[in-house]
C-alpha cells in the first residue's frame, strides 16, 4: 500500500492541485479544510506525511502543527505559505514542521521536499 498524505488547505483548489500531483505518483491522499479537521484525520488516519497550510479559519496551522505533534511526536508537517509570511512560517518550523514550501506551489519544488520525508 502507497504512503498517505494529508493535504490541508482551506482553498480547495490548493487542495485539488496537491491531490491530483500526489496521486499521479500513487500516494494515497486525504484531505481537510481546517486545522480542527486536520487534527481529526491525523488521528483517525495517521498519515506517513501532513501538507499544511498556515493561514485558516478556525485553527491555523501553526496550532495545528503543535496539536498534531502532541498526538505523534514524529509527525512529518510540511507547511505550504505563500510568500510574505515568514514570520508566521518560523513560528511552525519552531513549533515542529519539518520544512515550508512557498505558494504558488510548482510540482517539482512539491514532489522533491514531499520525497525527501517519505523515503
Amino acid at each position: 500500500m502507497g504512503k498517505k498524505i494529508l493535504v490541508v488547505d482551506d482553498a480547495s483548489v490548493v487542495r485539488m492541485t496537491l491531490k491530483q500531483l500526489f496521486e499521479s505518483y500513487h500516494y494515497t491522499v486525504l484531505e481537510a479544510e481546517t486545522g480542527e479537521e486536520a487534527v481529526q484525520k491525523y488521528q483517525t488516519f495517521k498519515p506517513d506525511l501532513v501538507t499544511m497550510d498556515i493561514t485558516m479559519p478556525d485553527m491555523d496551522g501553526i496550532t495545528a502543527v503543535k496539536e498534531i505533534l502532541k498526538l505523534d511526536a514524529k509527525a512529518k508537517i510540511i507547511m505550504c505559505s505563500a510568500l510574505g509570511q515568514s514570520n508566521k512560517v518560523k513560528a511552525a518550523v519552531e513549533a515542529g514542521a519539518k520544512t515550508f514550501i512557498v505558494k504558488p506551489l510548482h510540482p517539482e519544488r512539491v514532489l522533491t521536499t514531499v520525497k525527501k520525508y517519505l523515503d
